[in-house]
C-alpha cells in the first residue's frame, strides 16, 4: 500500500478545545458575596488583603534588578524589595497576581468567554478605544503608585478594615468617573 492510499491521521483540533458554549454571567450580588468571602479568607489565612499593583511592581523590579542591579541597590525604595540577595518575586502578593491571571484565564475558558475582542461604542474606532484604554491605564498606574496601592488593594482591603484613606480614595474614584463620564460618553454610546 502506498502512502497516498493510507487514511490520514486526525490531528488534535485545538480550536475545538477553546470553543466552548458561552455561559451567562454570575449574578453581581453572588459575585460580590464570593469576593467578600475571598477577602475574608485572605485576611484570615495570610494576614494580608488583596491587591495587584504591588505584585506587578515586583515583576518590574525583578527585571530592573537583572538589567541594572546597581541602580536597585542604591535606590531606597527598590532596595527594600530587591537589594543585595533579596528576590523581589519572593512575596505573597506575587502569587496573588499569578493566581488572578491564571484564575481569569481558566474562568474564561470554562465559561466560554476566552476570546480576543475590543468592547467599544459604535461611534469610535478600535484604535481610539485602545488609545483611551492605554491612557486611562497610565493614569491609574500613576495614581496607584502615588497612593501606594491599587483599587483592589486600597479600596477592597482598606475599605474592609474601614480605613479612612480607602474610603476617600473610592469617593474620589467615583467622583472622577462621574465628572469625566460626559466627556468620554462617545466611547460607549
Amino acid at each position: 500500500m502506498t502512502v497516498a492510499n493510507q487514511p490520514l491521521k486526525k490531528s488534535f483540533d485545538w480550536k475545538r478545545l477553546f470553543r466552548r458554549p458561552e455561559k451567562p454571567y454570575w449574578h453581581p450580588y453572588l459575585g460580590g458575596f464570593l469576593l467578600g468571602l475571598l477577602l475574608f479568607a485572605s485576611f484570615f489565612l495570610t494576614g494580608n488583603g488583596l491587591g495587584a499593583s504591588g505584585g506587578l511592581n515586583r515583576f518590574v523590579v525583578a527585571v530592573q534588578d537583572q538589567i541594572a542591579p546597581r541602580h536597585v541597590d542604591t535606590n531606597p525604595y527598590l532596595l527594600r524589595m530587591a537589594g543585595g540577595d533579596k528576590n523581589p518575586l519572593d512575596d505573597w502578593v506575587v502569587m496573588v497576581v499569578i493566581g488572578a491571571f491564571l484564575g481569569g484565564f481558566v474562568s474564561g475558558w470554562v465559561n466560554g468567554r476566552l476570546k480576543i475582542e475590543t468592547n467599544k461604542g459604535p461611534q469610535i474606532s478600535t484604535r481610539t478605544r485602545w488609545l483611551m484604554a492605554f491612557l486611562g491605564g497610565l493614569i491609574m498606574v500613576y495614581g496607584a503608585r502615588m497612593a501606594r496601592g491599587c483599587t483592589s488593594g486600597l479600596a477592597l482591603s482598606g475599605g474592609a478594615v474601614l480605613s479612612v484613606g480607602a474610603w476617600a480614595f473610592m469617593f474620589s474614584i467615583f467622583a472622577s468617573a462621574y465628572a469625566l463620564a460626559y466627556f468620554v460618553r462617545k466611547l460607549w454610546l
